[in-house]
């Protein structure tokens, strides 16, 4: 009985989960507005021509990973909206075009990071063949994230927080453009990033008295990814593996 009363989360905190969880969604969502907004969402409402932070085109490319990423954001305040309002049947019916979407984001995020690269557009004063490292390392998270949340729809509590680290490795493009994020460097909005880790974290423990082993495998793996990418993305032996990549999608 006592571990039964470990693993079944009380009633209580699932009723908090749905609250933490929608608001959470939504919090996720404003960042991404605020951080894209001046480059993408108000330029709909512009006479000037689309542009990356960079000043690269807005071409036919970019515009599907940003409407791909767009609809992740909506889809993600759907799902956590349905689960609060206890509507676990269309959840999952919903949940199959997400993993479809999810699909679809993971082959033309890194298309488009490739294709950048190769016309040499990088945040000011980074190399690009070394940037490059950043769009697939947190697609790579992505893809791994959403498969095991996956894998594991039917364990909800895992299943949540591996969703909720996928939209996590994801959102470190939107919250380096908020203001003043950017000149920080990788490292910086990396760890801005990571704060929405350390909120779900802090939740578990003040909710469950414990942190959940997503958090520590799963987290901890995506937190010691980012100096480690750091590092491997100045090297002479990634920069060939990335001109070869480039060399071949080009």
């Amino acid at each position: 009985m006592a571990t039964a009363a470990v693993a079944v989360p009380p009633r209580t905190s699932a009723r908090y989960d749905r609250v933490f969880y929608s608001s959470m969604a939504i919090v996720m969502a404003l960042t991404v507005v605020i951080g894209f907004g001046p480059t993408y969402y108000m330029k709909a409402f512009s006479p000037t021509p689309s542009s990356t932070f960079s000043g690269a085109p807005m071409t036919l490319l970019l515009q599907t990973h940003g409407v791909l990423f767009t609809a992740w954001v909506l889809l993600f305040i759907v799902q956590t909206a349905l689960v609060a309002q206890h509507k676990l049947a269309i959840h999952r019916r919903i949940g199959i075009a997400g993993a479809v979407l999810a699909a679809s984001m993971v082959v033309v995020a890194p298309l488009a990071a490739i294709k950048m690269a190769a016309r040499g557009t990088a945040p000011e004063g980074i190399d690009p063949l070394s940037f490059l490292m950043v769009p697939l390392g947190d697609m790579f998270f992505f893809a791994a994230f959403v498969t095991a949340a996956l894998v594991m729809r039917a364990n909800r509590e895992a299943h949540k927080r591996l969703m909720l680290l996928a939209y996590v490795s994801i959102i470190a493009a939107a919250v380096a453009r908020l203001p003043g994020v950017l000149p920080l460097g990788p490292l910086a909005f990396y760890g801005f990033a990571f704060v929405f880790i350390l909120i779900g974290i802090i939740y578990d423990f003040v909710s469950r008295h414990r942190v959940h082993p997503v958090y520590v495998w799963a987290g901890g793996a995506l937190f010691l990814s980012v100096p480690l990418r750091m590092v491997i993305s100045t090297t002479d032996a990634w920069k060939s593996v990335a001109q070869s990549v480039i060399a071949l999608v080009s």
